[in-house]
């Protein structure tokens, strides 16, 4: 079988990436605009929001690998992911409606209970949408490209939720409170569409795997593998390091280098447009030299813009474009390539326990993200604080040094051990269509094993077939 068998249309790619708009439109304002929004007009006090906020993403951490070993277990003729992606929908549209469309007067009680459910379906979504792109071609730089439509997908939602309050005043709609619910409707409006739209044209091709218990303590054994524990520790530095830049973002632009508000926030969208510009030649640059060493660059090549952002003259807004451009390139190359080969490991992890382990993989990496945005808030600020930062600003200059500190360097050194650690990653190429041609082998040898659901829209398949379709590539 040639890799053309293996690849998938990029009309099937992007329907697959298109519910990454409302996904990636809910967690941006989850993290930027609803805590603010909360305790300026909803009337809730500074220490009730943060306490709901910090908590609730704690409980979530714990729900990950729940929800990511019931999934490893789900088998029905509607899928096994694409079953819980259709679940996460309404839960998904009922929580942004009650969190966005709020009135003033509510409780912590009411915080507490729609955030509890937003984020349990925004884990099931993003736990059930990563696995199943998984799934979709056993092939090594086939996964590469589906990753980068996901990565893609992401940023685009994350552009448009940051123009949408923008818009609003040239359709006469101003107002904080309506910028917000704009976001929320955004959400609820896109959500059926967007994940209708990947249920009908996105298959899920069957996996020959044993059922068996998928639970933390088989979530807990897979940091005993070493390409596990590597791929977790890069993922956590390079997604904590923007994490720390975009918690200091406004700071170090308003601050340090002389920016309004409102050039600050076209700073940040020409961020995400350099992001959408890097998918493509970072998976282009994965098929020359592999996975693992395009990311290796990529980390060294956004180190080095983020140290040149100290270098951006006072208030030159053609400066910090580029710049902010530039960095914004590699920054989208982590997210996805990271996934891409955590896909490869849940190959490895089959072959050697005869199981699909590909929910526990992807909630191990779903906790990464949940740690370093929390740190990123949770650790950055308070050393601002011991620096002698003022964020009011009232005509003081201390702690700006510490400020351009950590918005340049800490991320910067973090991408740059993030690549070392990836430069030498085992799983290569090779390495992986040898995994394959195993899988292969095995599989035929024990047709038993596939009982997943077919492909929706697709005729059942003889188990010759369905094991034809997980060959490697020749």
């Amino acid at each position: 079988m040639t890799a053309r068998a293996d690849r998938r249309s990029n009309w099937t790619l992007a329907a697959l990436a298109a519910p990454c708009l409302p996904l990636a439109g809910l967690g941006l304002p989850l993290v930027v605009y609803l805590p603010e929004y909360y305790a300026s007009e909803l009337g809730l006090s500074l220490s009730a929001v943060g306490a709901a906020f910090m908590a609730v993403r704690f409980l979530d951490m714990a729900f990950d690998p729940y929800i990511g070993g019931v999934m490893d277990r789900t088998r029905s003729r509607f899928g096994r992911f694409k079953l819980w992606f259709a679940i996460s929908a309404p839960l998904l549209m009922l929580a942004a409606y009650m969190l966005f469309m709020a009135k003033p007067g509510i409780s912590s009680v009411y915080l507490w209970l729609w955030l509890l459910v937003v984020y349990a379906g925004v884990s099931i979504a993003s736990l059930s949408q990563l696995a199943w792109a998984a799934v979709l071609s056993p092939q090594y730089d086939q996964r590469s490209r589906i990753y980068g439509w996901w990565q893609a997908g992401n940023v685009v939602g994350m552009i448009f939720v940051l123009t949408l309050p923008a818009l609003l005043p040239l359709a006469g709609i101003t107002g904080h409170g309506a910028g917000v619910r704009a976001m929320g409707w955004f959400v609820v409006l896109l959500m059926p569409i967007t994940v209708g739209l990947a249920l009908w044209r996105v298959p899920e091709p069957q996996v020959a795997s044993e059922v068996k218990k998928s639970g933390f303590r088989e979530y807990l054994a897979l940091f005993k593998r070493p390409s596990v524990v590597r791929i977790l520790v890069a993922d956590l530095l390079i997604g904590t390091g923007p994490a720390i830049t975009g918690a200091l973002f406004f700071f170090f632009f308003g601050r340090v280098k002389g920016f309004t508000h409102g050039e600050a926030s076209l700073l940040l969208l020409i961020y995400f447009i350099g992001g959408l510009v890097g998918a493509p030649v970072w998976t282009w640059l994965s098929y020359r030299i592999s996975k693992h060493r395009a990311l290796a660059i990529s980390c060294v090549v956004y180190a080095a813009m983020t140290m040149c952002s100290l270098l951006i003259p006072q208030g030159s807004m053609p400066v910090a474009g580029a710049l902010m451009f530039l960095i914004g390139v590699p920054f989208s190359a982590g997210a996805f390539l990271l996934r891409a080969m955590m896909a490869d490991i849940g190959d490895e992890e089959r072959l050697e326990s005869g199981v699909d382990r590909t929910g526990l993989l992807y909630a191990i990496l779903a906790g990464t993200v949940k740690i370093g945005s929390a740190v990123a808030v949770g650790v950055s600020f308070p050393l601002l604080q011991l620096m002698g930062f003022d964020p009011k600003g009232q005509g003081l200059d201390t702690g700006l040094q510490g400020l351009a500190v950590l918005f340049c360097a800490v991320p910067a050194g973090m991408s740059v051990l993030a690549g070392l650690i990836v430069w030498g990653f085992p799983l290569t190429a090779e390495r992986h269509a040898n995994i394959r041609e195993a899988l292969a082998a095995r599989d035929l040898a024990e047709p038993g094993l596939a009982e997943a659901a077919p492909e929706m829209g697709a005729e059942p398949k003889i188990t010759k077939e369905i094991n034809a379709a997980i060959r490697p590539a020749e």
